[in-house]
């Protein structure tokens, strides 16, 4: 099995989804902000709670590590999986408390869900996953949101659901995969969400 970072700066729910991964079939995981050790997985997952601004700067915050991130998945290859907030930092921007820069790996803009009567907001709970394609780490089922944005006029979308109206629940370009849902809290159906991701060869 291959050797994951688990990207740790200060914005994801790392225990249960390091225990879910273990669960998935992962050996080899490492909870890590240092980019030397980011530099050389074999694949990586961003997690992400909270405000985009805040989780944006979080990962700015921690020298090199933006920067190793880039060159792993980006400039070599390896394969990516954003989750929830993890995957809205993709986006090139995001609207939460003002504008701010992403890391424009999908294009498109992080914005709040449109308040309408009997819309909850936030987003919570079970909801679809419906593939725009065939994708090999996303597959119809049911998961699990918490989220009061999504990812809007996203250019690669590869799932949607529906909250008063169709929003972007996955993306996915070449080695990169990004999840709106919470594998980490969406049971059989999120476990073998990271059963295919461990699985992928892009």
């Amino acid at each position: 099995m291959s050797a994951i970072a688990l990207i740790d700066y200060g914005a994801g729910n790392l225990r249960s989804v390091h225990n879910a991964l273990v669960a998935a079939g992962a050996t080899d995981v490492a909870v890590t902000a240092d980019p030397d050790v980011v530099a050389k997985a074999d694949r990586m997952v961003l997690p992400g709670v909270g405000a985009f601004a805040a989780c944006m700067n979080g990962l700015s915050a921690i020298p090199g590590l933006i920067d190793a991130m880039e060159q792993r998945v980006r400039g070599q290859g390896a394969p990516f999986l954003g989750i929830c907030v993890g995957m809205q930092l993709l986006a090139d921007a995001g609207e939460e408390h003002g504008t701010h820069q992403g890391l424009g790996w999908i294009g498109g803009t992080v914005r709040a869900f449109t308040p309408a009567p009997g819309l909850r907001i936030p987003h919570m709970g079970w909801n679809d996953v419906i593939p725009a394609g065939d994708h090999p780490v996303i597959a119809a089922g049911e998961a699990y949101y918490l989220h009061s944005y999504h990812f809007a006029d996203a250019t690669d979308v590869a799932a949607t659901s529906d909250h008063g109206g169709l929003f972007t629940a996955a993306v996915a370009k070449d080695n990169i995969v990004g999840v709106q849902y919470h594998p980490e809290k969406s049971q059989a159906y999120g476990l073998a969400t990271l059963e295919r991701f461990l699985a992928w060869r892009p």
